[in-house]
């Protein structure tokens, strides 16, 4: 083997039957091949899930120090590529897709949704995933099903998840939901789809979106031939008042933390766009996507609450508990509710099976103390990011913190571009504000440079590397992004 870390090696990895090549650029031994086992990672010459070769056997091979080896480990364990358990060795983490530095997402800040590695925006940590108390819950509600439940199912869905998701929106987010209202759905996804579909089954042509949110949504509302005309973002939420010289027949915002701004609607604008609605006869579709994870003071309530006739209220179980499990749930005004069935369709897509336990789950108390749970996990990791970006001494403001699972760093105007590239030369995944935008929308002096950044979804082992990785690769001063 060649020992001169300025030349590449071909390592035969003992124990995993592999070849690689790995490139030892430098003087310093552990920089060079904590480097060159991060870029295999991220290339993916190393697979999720491949058992790493024993710090001996790898420093054996190499001609290097054992503890060189050791320590490359422990840093690549800590920023969250590498997992270690006692009994099976050190393992490449479960990463969603390698990261390119050169791709066209490392550039422009696509998010990497269904990540569970880095700062990207997705859902939480999977690990925290309460499978004890949800095998409990599946075991008592199998074991009192009735023998109906074993069918193809109500196209509402089970009512025994319907009248639990009634009690538990009343209770949690002011939310006015009859059981007969609700439908239960595939997710907000498929609800969304849903909706759209039954809106231009009745004549509607167009539906007003916040100027950022996720493109994956504005596709599907074009795709069902609607307009998406977008209303503008601000502090206090969507400029609802621009609804007054738009001829739109609905419109879509996240009315309690704005996605991805972090915003909550004012009560100001929460009474204009209901004012609209009634006014009109439009609809508000609601996506309530993290209503539970609120820090600061008291949950802001659903906007339905004020008037359950013109909104559409969307809840899904993607960050509470895992988008695994496809359900999310709808609650629907009577004018509408025939024509969302018939789109839906006379069969449930739902597992019935899934429906039962999630019913079993909220009604038992353990959905409650592990969102609480979730709450207290969340908010520690908020507080660190906010303390750790500040003691940078980084002309950077953290805003839009106060719920959900993530926060906006703004950055200085026109830096965006590089500290995305910084981040993924770096194996960083985090998320460009830009990457929000709507389509229609071009550059300006009122666009703005910021990284959306996912607190959620790292474990506890790798959170702090990556906190410090972040830190790293944000401009310390405005002059240095120009």
């Amino acid at each position: 083997m060649a020992k001169n870390q300025t030349n590449s090696s071909d390592v035969h990895l003992a124990g995993i039957g592999v070849d690689l090549h790995l490139e030892l650029a430098g003087t310093r031994l552990r920089a060079g091949l904590t480097d060159a086992l991060r870029e295999a990672v991220r290339s993916g010459r190393l697979a999720p899930g491949t058992r790493l070769p024993a710090s001996r056997t790898l420093a054996t091979d190499l001609g290097i120090a054992r503890s060189t080896v050791t320590e490359c480990y422990s840093e690549l364990v800590a920023e969250g590529w590498f997992t270690a358990q006692q009994g099976s060795g050190t393992r490449v983490a479960q990463l969603a897709a390698p990261l390119r530095a050169e791709s066209g997402g490392a550039k422009t800040g696509t998010p990497a949704r269904r990540s569970t590695q880095g700062l990207a925006l997705g859902a939480a940590d999977f690990a925290e995933f309460p499978r004890l108390a949800w095998l409990a819950a599946a075991r008592r509600a199998l074991a009192t099903a009735p023998p109906d439940a074993f069918g193809y199912g109500d196209p509402r869905g089970r009512l025994e998840l319907r009248t639990a998701l009634s009690d538990y929106l009343a209770r949690v987010r002011g939310v006015r939901a009859d059981p007969e209202r609700i439908v239960i759905c595939a997710g907000f996804h498929n609800g969304l789809g849903l909706i759209a579909r039954a809106l231009k089954s009745r004549g509607a042509r167009s539906i007003a979106v916040e100027a950022y949110g996720l493109g994956l949504y504005r596709d599907l509302l074009r795709e069902a031939g609607l307009d998406i005309p977008p209303l503008t973002v601000d502090e206090q939420g969507a400029r609802t008042d621009e609804l007054e010289r738009l001829d739109v027949d609905a419109v879509l915002l996240t009315p309690a933390h704005q996605f991805p701004t972090g915003h909550a609607l004012s009560p100001d604008r929460r009474a204009a766009v209901r004012d609209w609605a009634r006014i009109t006869g439009g609809l508000i579709l609601e996506d309530d996507y993290d209503g539970e994870f609120r820090y600061d003071r008291k949950p802001v309530g659903a906007l339905q609450g004020l008037d359950p006739e013109h909104v559409v209220y969307f809840g899904t179980t993607s960050k509470s508990l895992a988008p695994a499990l496809r359900v999310g749930w709808m609650v629907v005004p009577e004018r509408i509710l025939a024509d969302v069935l018939i789109a839906k369709g006379s069969v449930e897509v739902v597992s019935v099976l899934e429906q039962l336990t999630l019913a079993e789950f909220i009604s038992s108390g353990a959905f409650d103390r592990h969102v609480r749970s979730r709450r207290q996990s969340y908010r520690r990791r908020r507080d660190q990011l906010v303390t750790a970006v500040a003691q940078s001494s980084l002309d950077i403001r953290v805003t839009g913190m106060a719920a959900g699972l993530q926060a906006v760093l703004e950055l200085p105007p026109g830096s965006e571009g590089r500290v995305l590239e910084d981040a993924a030369r770096k194996g960083l995944l985090v998320s460009g504000l830009s990457a929000f935008r709507h389509e229609s929308l071009g550059q300006d002096d009122s666009t703005r440079d910021a990284l959306v950044v996912n607190y959620s979804a790292l474990s506890d082992s790798a959170w702090e590397g990556a906190l410090r990785e972040l830190c790293s690769v944000l401009p310390s001063r405005p002059e240095e992004a120009r």
